[in-house]
């Protein structure tokens, strides 16, 4: 190997993975109007026409390649012609309402999408909540649920109500990354037990 291809694939490294170690910074880069969290990577595109409607995504979030979030944009299906006159015509252009946003979309935290997934305005994700590849999220999803499909549907619940509760009050990704380093092979585990019993230590 020359020294040349070696000082190449170390470059290449290096750069992924301070783009996958970082704290949000790349995404927060690109995307500086909205909140993003820390420890939150992935590809990303975000299509906002304007309307007002802004972007939050917690901290230590995975997004995969394709995923598509849209602030506004869409169009009035409640209207008798779904066409965007005003963007097109210039006659239409003082007529209000269109471009249509349904508010903010707001993304919890440690929240997994698949890839090409679209997410559509006024949707929030609770925590811990997985979207798989592909799916068209166009209502809310519950904390610690799994949806896919197009419109997404719930497959399942990632842990039982009682379980999601106590999660959700835990709250790991508000530690300080000492605790989570700390804590990791609890975090990488099905032992939600052994999380809650640890919370409790740390609140005493």
């Amino acid at each position: 190997m020359t020294t040349l291809i070696r000082k190449t694939i170390f470059a290449l490294r290096d750069k992924f993975q301070n783009w996958l170690d970082g704290d949000g910074t790349w995404l927060r880069a690109r995307y500086p109007r909205y909140a993003i969290g820390r420890g939150t990577y992935g590809w990303l595109r975000v299509i906002d026409a304007g309307e007002g409607a802004t972007l939050k995504i917690g901290a230590f979030c995975s997004i995969a390649k394709q995923v598509t979030i849209l602030l506004g944009g869409e169009h009035h299906t409640e209207w008798i012609s779904t066409y965007p006159f005003p963007a097109l015509w210039r006659a239409a252009r003082n007529i209000p309402g269109h471009p249509k946003t349904k508010g903010d979309v707001i993304i919890g935290n440690d929240v997994w999408i698949g890839q090409a997934a679209t997410i559509l305005s006024g949707v929030t994700i609770g925590d811990g909540a997985v979207i798989a590849a592909g799916a068209l999220v166009a209502k809310n999803v519950a904390p610690y649920t799994i949806v896919g499909g197009n419109p997404a549907r719930v497959i399942r619940q990632r842990f039982p109500d009682a379980v999601i509760a106590q999660l959700v009050k835990i709250k790991w990704w508000e530690w300080s990354d000492a605790e989570i380093e700390k804590d990791l092979p609890i975090l990488m585990s099905p032992n939600v037990d052994a999380l809650i019993q640890l919370a409790a230590r740390k609140k005493q």
